[in-house]
C-alpha cells in the first residue's frame, strides 16, 4: 500500500490530492519552485521540498530533481496531477524504474496517446470515428480547419484557419506555442466542425482487465480552445451517450488503459461523433463526475495504482446534475490577457466543503486572501462547482454564488461566467464550441455603467469613515462637517469608465445634503442644492456609512455595498456588481512622459520572437513581436500605419508590466 505520496504538481491539484491523502492517511509530499514557497498547498503538505528556480522547465518539468525530491522525502508512490509531466511516458518510466509507485496508466499507453496523430491511426483500427486529418499544408482540401499540436493539450498551439492564405502563419505560431509548452512542435491539421460540441467519456481502468465509463461531460463553452464551463451529465440523447461509452471504452482497450483517463469527442450538429484525444491522466473538470455518482476519483486512483480491482463491477448511477467553472485571473475583454499579481481577497459564499464529492456548492481553490499569482504558471485561480437535482438549479445557484464573490486585487472572468450561466442559450442547452463567439453581449460587465457612479460614492463615503474612526479629535463628528455650510468633501477615482470625480456633502445629522459625479453621466444629485449632472437621478439617502460597509437607499430600496480597502485601491461590492476603484492624490507626482505610438507590455513576462526592426514601415495589425507570459504567447500589434521609431526588447529579455515594447510612429501620406 501507498503511504508516502508525492505529487510533482502544484496548486490547486496538489491541494485536491492531498485531501484524498488526508482522508486516506496517506502522508503527502509537495515539490516547489521558489514562485510557490507561500503558495497554500506547500503549507498543507506533510513535507515539502524546494526546487530552485521559478519557471516549469527549471522546476516541475525536471525528471531529475522530482525523483530526488521523492528520494529525500522517503515518497513511495509519485502523482502527478494534470498539466507539466501528467502525460510524459518518460516520467512515467522513470518512476516505475526508480522503484515507486506511478499513480497513472502505464507509460506504454501514455507514449500511445502522447502522439495525437499515432494515437487516431491506432483507435481508428479499433473502430473510433475519427475527422479527416493532414499533416501538411498543400494536402489540405477544404476549409474551415483547425491546426493542433500532435504532444499536450490545454488549447496551447490550436488554431482555427477559414482559408488557405492564413494556413502558413497559423502553422508557423501553432509550432512556436508547441514547442514553449510541450517541446515538441509537430502539428497535424484537422477538418473543424462548425457548431460543433466538446463532450467526453470519463474511463477508469484497473489492472485486472476491467474499464468501465462513469459518464458524460459536457464542455463545449471554450475560450481559446480551453475549457472555462463543464458539467456532468452531458446533454445528449440516450443512443448518442450509448455510441459515445462504447467508443470510449474501445479506446481503452486498444492500449489496455489503467487507471483514470478521458476520451474527448466532437459532437457534430447531425450527432455524429469524432474521436479528439484520450488523456491520460486526471481531468481538470473530474469534480462534476464526482459530484454526480458521489465517487473519490482520486481515491479510485490511488487504489488502481495499489493493485486492487475497481469496487464495483458496473458504473453507478448518476443523482442529479453538476456544473463546473473555471475562475481565472485574466481580462475576456482585452481578449482574456491573463494577469497577474496579489488576490487581495478571495471570498465565495455559500460554500459547502472544498476538495470532496458533496452536494451543494464546492471549491477547488489554489489561492487564499494575499496570495500571489504569478507570470510562471497558467491562470486558472479555482474552481466553483454546484450539484443541485436539476441543471437549471445549479446554474442559478453557481452563479449566484459567483456574483456574490469578493475578488480583489486581480482581473477575472467572473463576469462573463456568471452571464454565461445567466443567458437563455445556456438555460437552453443551446451551446457548442463556438457560444462565445456568437454572443458578445456576455463580455459585458455585470455592474451596469450608470451604475459605476453609487459605487465611486459608496467608495469615497467609506473612505471618509475611515479616516474619521482613526481621526485623533473630534472623531464622532461627519467627515467634512462645518458649522457653516461650505464647499462639498471632493473624491476622484480611476474606474472602469476612466476618471470620476465625486462631491458629496453632509448635513449636521450626519445625512446626505447633496452629492453628484463628473465627469460620468446617468446619477447626479441627491437634492436640490446641488448641481445635476447628467441625466436625472435618483434620489439617494445615507443610511450608514462604515470603513467597510455602507447602505443607500436609493429611490426608496436599500442597497448595501461592501468596500474593501488595500492602499489606495477601494473595491466595492454592490447587488449589481463589482466596481475596482483607484483613489487618485488630490495633487498628483509628476511623471515622465512617455513618446507618442509607445506599445506597453500588459503583464510581466519574456519577449519570444520579434519580427519589426527600427525604420520598418508597418500597417494596423502586424505583427511586432510576441510576448509569452503565463503559459500562452501574446501578440504586440501596430496600432495604427507607421513607422516602427523604437524598439528596446530582444528575444528571451525579460519586461516587467508597462515596459516600452516599441514606438510606432504614425506617417501621413503626402496629398
Amino acid at each position: 500500500m501507498i503511504s508516502r505520496l508525492l505529487v510533482a504538481n502544484r496548486g490547486e491539484i496538489a491541494r485536491r490530492i492531498f485531501a484524498t491523502c488526508r482522508a486516506l492517511g496517506v502522508e503527502t509530499v509537495a515539490v516547489h519552485s521558489d514562485a510557490d514557497t507561500a503558495v497554500p498547498f506547500v503549507a498543507e503538505a506533510d513535507r515539502a521540498v524546494r526546487l530552485p528556480g521559478d519557471t516549469p522547465a527549471e522546476t516541475y518539468l525536471r525528471i531529475d530533481l522530482l525523483l530526488d525530491a521523492a528520494r529525500r522525502a522517503g515518497a513511495d508512490a509519485i502523482h502527478p496531477g494534470y498539466g507539466f509531466l501528467a502525460e510524459h511516458a518518460g516520467f512515467a518510466a522513470a518512476v516505475t524504474d526508480a522503484g515507486l509507485t506511478w499513480v497513472g496508466p502505464p507509460a506504454k499507453a501514455i507514449a500511445a496517446m502522447g502522439d495525437k496523430l499515432a494515437a487516431k491511426a491506432l483507435l481508428a483500427d479499433a473502430g473510433v470515428p475519427m475527422l479527416t486529418t493532414w499533416t501538411e499544408a498543400d494536402q489540405v482540401t477544404d476549409f474551415p480547419v483547425l491546426v493542433k499540436a500532435a504532444a499536450g493539450g490545454g488549447g496551447r498551439g490550436m488554431r482555427v484557419v477559414r482559408d488557405a492564405a492564413g494556413l502558413a502563419e497559423a502553422l508557423a505560431a501553432a509550432r512556436r506555442e508547441a514547442a514553449a509548452a510541450f517541446r515538441d512542435g509537430t502539428v497535424f491539421i484537422e477538418r473543424y466542425v462548425e457548431r460543433g460540441r466538446h463532450v467526453e467519456v470519463q474511463i477508469f481502468g484497473d489492472t485486472h482487465g476491467t474499464i468501465l465509463t462513469l459518464g458524460v461531460r459536457e464542455c463545449s463553452i471554450q475560450r481559446r480552445h480551453q475549457k472555462i464551463v463543464e458539467e456532468a451529465p452531458g446533454v445528449v440523447p440516450p443512443q448518442v451517450r450509448q455510441r459515445l461509452h462504447e467508443a470510449a471504452v474501445a479506446a481503452g482497450r486498444a492500449v489496455d488503459y489503467v487507471g483514470a483517463g478521458t476520451v474527448e469527442f466532437l459532437l457534430a450538429p447531425d450527432g455524429e461523433i469524432y474521436f479528439l484525444e484520450l488523456n491520460t491522466r486526471l481531468q481538470v473538470e473530474h469534480p462534476v463526475t464526482e459530484a454526480v455518482t458521489g465517487l473519490d476519483l482520486v481515491r479510485l486512483q490511488l487504489l488502481v495504482a495499489e493493485g486492487e480491482p475497481l469496487p464495483f463491477a458496473a458504473a453507478p448511477p448518476t443523482d442529479g446534475h453538476a456544473i463546473e467553472v473555471r475562475l481565472c485571473a485574466e481580462d475576456p475583454a482585452q481578449g482574456f490577457r491573463p494577469a497577474a499579481g496579489v488576490l487581495h481577497r478571495f471570498s465565495i459564499p455559500g460554500v459547502a466543503g472544498e476538495f470532496a464529492p458533496l452536494r451543494g456548492l464546492r471549491l477547488d481553490s489554489g489561492v487564499v486572501d494575499g496570495s500571489t499569482v504569478s507570470v510562471h504558471y497558467d491562470s486558472m485561480l479555482a474552481k466553483l462547482i454546484a450539484w443541485a437535482p436539476t441543471r437549471a438549479e445549479a446554474a442559478r445557484a453557481l452563479a449566484g454564488a459567483l456574483a456574490r464573490a469578493e475578488l480583489h486585487g486581480i482581473v477575472t472572468n467572473r463576469d462573463l461566467l456568471v452571464r454565461v450561466l445567466r443567458s437563455r442559450e445556456f438555460g437552453a442547452a443551446e451551446i457548442d464550441t463556438g457560444f462565445l463567439d456568437r454572443h458578445p453581449e456576455v463580455f459585458a460587465p455585470l455592474l451596469p455603467p450608470d451604475q459605476v457612479p453609487l459605487a465611486a460614492l459608496a467608495a469615497a463615503l467609506a473612505s471618509a469613515a475611515g479616516r474619521r474612526a482613526t481621526a485623533p479629535v473630534l472623531a464622532g463628528l461627519p467627515s467634512g462637517w462645518r458649522n457653516v455650510p461650505a464647499f462639498p468633501q471632493v473624491s476622484r477615482f480611476g474606474g472602469p469608465g476612466g476618471e470620476i470625480e465625486v462631491r458629496y456633502r453632509l448635513d449636521r445629522t450626519g445625512a446626505l445634503a447633496e452629492w453628484s459625479t463628473t465627469p460620468a453621466a446617468g446619477l447626479g444629485p441627491a437634492s436640490e442644492d446641488a448641481t445635476p449632472v447628467g441625466e436625472p437621478a435618483p434620489a439617494v439617502a445615507l443610511v450608514e456609512a462604515a470603513p467597510e460597509r455602507v447602505v443607500l437607499n436609493v429611490d426608496g430600496v436599500r442597497r448595501g455595498f461592501r468596500v474593501h480597502r488595500v492602499g489606495s485601491e477601494v473595491f466595492v461590492d454592490g447587488p449589481d456588481g463589482a466596481a475596482s476603484l483607484t483613489e487618485l492624490p488630490r495633487f498628483p507626482p509628476p511623471t515622465a512622459k512617455l513618446a507618442a505610438g509607445s506599445l506597453l507590455a500588459p503583464l510581466p513576462g519574456a519577449v519570444a520572437r520579434v519580427y519589426a526592426e527600427v525604420g520598418q514601415r508597418v500597417a494596423t495589425g502586424d505583427l511586432l513581436l510576441t510576448l509569452e507570459a503565463m503559459k500562452l504567447e501574446h501578440p504586440v500589434l501596430a496600432p495604427a500605419d507607421g513607422v516602427v521609431a523604437e524598439l528596446p526588447v530582444s528575444p528571451g529579455g525579460q519586461v516587467d508590466t508597462g515596459a516600452v515594447l516599441a514606438v510606432v510612429m504614425p506617417v501621413t501620406e503626402a496629398p
